[in-house]
């Protein structure tokens, strides 16, 4: 497997509060961390680097323990509650950085199976025989007008709300994430994202593009398409393939 990564400030924003890393754990199974980080400059950018640092450093260093190791899903929240306690301690000690949050999308793909866990509006899709899906659900205020059949989910796309999001990394104690685990066959593609490249291109965009490209060209063509349809925001996007 092989793993790339781009993130980008955009046209418009004056930092950027999206943060990314990727790896290897012991045994060659890939991760990546995707954050987008909310609560002014300082502490958006501040959130998102600390949770994803953290979150990649617990991956590695929990991953050899035998708990962890026999139970991805386990390894991934218990990674993530750690940088949580961290993002909102410091949310609480230093004063600039009151409410500070982020989404967090977190990957490991061992054994033929991505193991998904995240909380917020970052996504994570799956590529496979030319059709892509979204795995992960938004947590955030159009999606629940979604879920209940007020809006449609072509509204959901330009509802004036839609960057409302209702779970965050480090704004309270008890953080809930949801977990997927899906098969990831030979030729498979995941892309990892924020919503600085999901308000601006559409699925079908986001296939095609994948359809044409691969690794680092994939990231880069993306990120550019992002950008020249508006770049209102930051941008980030993390790709697996098989």
């Amino acid at each position: 497997m092989e793993v790339y990564s781009k993130t980008d400030i955009g046209l418009v924003r004056s930092s950027n509060q999206d943060y990314c890393k990727t790896g290897r754990l012991s045994d060659g199974s890939v991760w990546a961390v995707v954050c987008d980080g909310m609560g002014g400059a300082n502490g958006g950018s501040t959130a998102s680097r600390i949770a994803a640092e953290t979150v990649a450093e617990q991956l590695k260093e929990l991953y050899n323990i035998k708990k962890y190791h026999d139970d991805i899903e386990e390894l991934i929240k218990e990674s993530i509650a750690i940088a949580n306690q961290r993002v909102h301690d410091m949310s609480l000690n230093i004063y600039s950085l009151s409410g500070m949050g982020t989404t967090v999308v977190v990957v490991v793909v061992r054994d033929e199976t991505v193991h998904i866990v995240h909380a917020g509006d970052s996504r994570a899709y799956l590529y496979e025989n030319g059709i892509l899906r979204q795995i992960t659900k938004d947590h955030s205020m159009v999606q629940e007008l979604v879920d209940i059949g007020r809006i449609t989910q072509e509204e959901a796309r330009n509802h004036p709300n839609k960057n409302i999001i209702t779970r965050a990394l480090g704004t309270r104690v008890d953080l809930k994430t949801d977990y997927n685990g899906v098969p990831f066959h030979n030729g498979s593609l995941l892309l990892i994202c924020t919503d600085g490249l999901s308000n601006y291109l559409t699925e079908e965009d986001i296939a095609g593009f994948i359809g044409e490209n691969r690794g680092n060209e994939l990231v880069e063509r993306l990120v550019e398409q992002a950008k020249a349809m508006g770049g209102g925001d930051n941008i980030t996007v993390a790709v697996i393939e098989s």
